[in-house]
C-alpha cells in the first residue's frame, strides 16, 4: 500500500472512530430515568405545578412536544413566551437543571435539580403521566 493510500485508510479508520466516539459518550449522557422514583420527587414541584391543571405554574398534562409559554390563559413571563422552547427530555432536561439559566428571566424562582438522575426520574414520571388517563384531553 503506497504512502497517500495507507494515510487516507488511517484517516478514514479515525474519522470512524471519532464518530462512533461521541455517539458513545453522547448515550452515555442519557441518564435512563425511573417513573416511580420520579413520581416521590415530583412531590416537590406540587408547590407550584400540578398535572392537569394551572397554578402558581402551569399544568405539566401536554408538556411533551408543547412549545414553552404556550398553555391558554397562563401568564407567562416574557421570558418564557418568547424562548422557543419545545418541551421534550433534552430541553426538559436543560431547564429542570437550572431554570433560570436556561431562560434568563423567566418568573420560575427555583434553582433547579443539581442530579441528572434525579432529573431523569422526574422526566420518567412526567413522561408516564402523560400517557396516563391522568392527562387524556388535557
Amino acid at each position: 500500500m503506497n504512502q497517500t493510500r495507507w494515510l487516507v485508510a488511517l484517516a478514514a479508520s479515525l474519522c470512524a472512530y471519532g464518530a462512533a466516539g461521541s455517539s458513545v459518550a453522547r448515550a452515555q449522557n442519557v441518564v435512563p430515568g425511573n417513573a416511580a422514583t420520579g413520581e416521590a420527587l415530583y412531590s416537590r414541584c406540587l408547590a407550584c405545578h400540578a398535572l392537569a391543571y394551572d397554578r402558581t405554574g402551569p399544568r405539566h398534562c401536554g408538556l411533551f412536544g408543547r412549545r414553552a409559554g404556550s398553555v391558554p390563559g397562563y401568564a407567562y413571563s416574557q421570558a418564557m413566551k418568547e424562548s422557543k422552547i419545545v418541551w421534550d427530555d433534552e430541553s426538559l432536561n436543560l431547564f429542570l437543571k437550572s431554570p433560570m439559566e436556561a431562560v434568563p428571566g423567566t418568573s420560575m424562582g427555583y434553582a433547579g435539580i443539581s442530579s441528572g438522575q434525579e432529573r431523569a426520574d422526574v422526566i420518567a414520571y412526567l413522561k408516564k403521566e402523560n400517557a396516563s388517563a391522568t392527562c387524556a384531553d388535557r
